[in-house]
C-alpha cells in the first residue's frame, strides 16, 4: 500500500505518526511523509524582501527540513519505508498534486478540530482535502 502522510510539525504530527505506525503494513507499505512549507514571496504576490527576510525564511525551511527527517528516521527504526518531502505552495492543491504524482492509495492527514470562525477565517486542510479528492482519506483527530 502507497500512503501520502501530510504533516504540519503541530502537536498533531506526533498523533499522526503513532497512528501511521499501528496502521501500516510494514512489509508491504511504501510512506511518503510530506510537509507543506509556506509558499515562497513571489508565489503569494509579494516581492522579495530584504536579506534578513530571506534569511529568516532560509533558517525556517532548513529546521523543518531537519525535523521531517528526524520524524523519517523514526518511522525507519519501526521497519517503515520512507521517503520524506517537503515541497513549498498551496497545502491542499500541494497535498493532492503530490498525492496524484506518487499514485498513492491513501493520504493521511489530521484534523486540529478548530471552531467554525477558525475554519471560516482561515480554512481547514482536511476539509478541504475531503471535498476536493477522489483517493480514499484517513483523518486523524488531534484531540482526545
Amino acid at each position: 500500500m502507497k500512503l501520502l502522510v501530510a504533516i504540519d510539525f503541530s502537536p498533531a504530527t506526533e498523533k499522526i505518526l503513532n497512528s501511521v505506525k499501528s496502521l501500516v503494513c510494514k512489509q508491504d507499505s511504501k510512506i511518503w511523509l510530506l510537509h507543506v512549507a509556506m509558499p515562497d514571496p513571489d508565489f503569494v504576490g509579494y516581492g522579495v524582501g530584504p536579506d534578513t527576510e530571506r534569511e529568516f525564511v532560509a533558517k525556517r525551511f532548513k529546521e523543518e527540513h531537519k525535523k521531517l527527517h528526524d520524524m523519517a528516521d523514526d518511522l525507519r527504526k519501526e521497519g517503515i519505508d520512507v521517503t520524506p518531502l517537503l515541497v513549498q505552495g498551496a497545502t491542499v492543491e500541494t497535498i493532492l498534486k503530490k498525492a496524484d504524482e506518487l499514485k498513492v492509495d491513501a493520504i493521511i492527514t489530521g484534523s486540529h478540530g478548530h471552531g467554525a470562525m477558525f475554519n471560516f477565517l482561515v480554512g481547514s486542510v482536511s476539509k478541504g482535502l475531503l471535498h476536493k479528492t477522489k483517493i480514499p482519506l484517513v483523518i486523524i483527530p488531534a484531540k482526545e
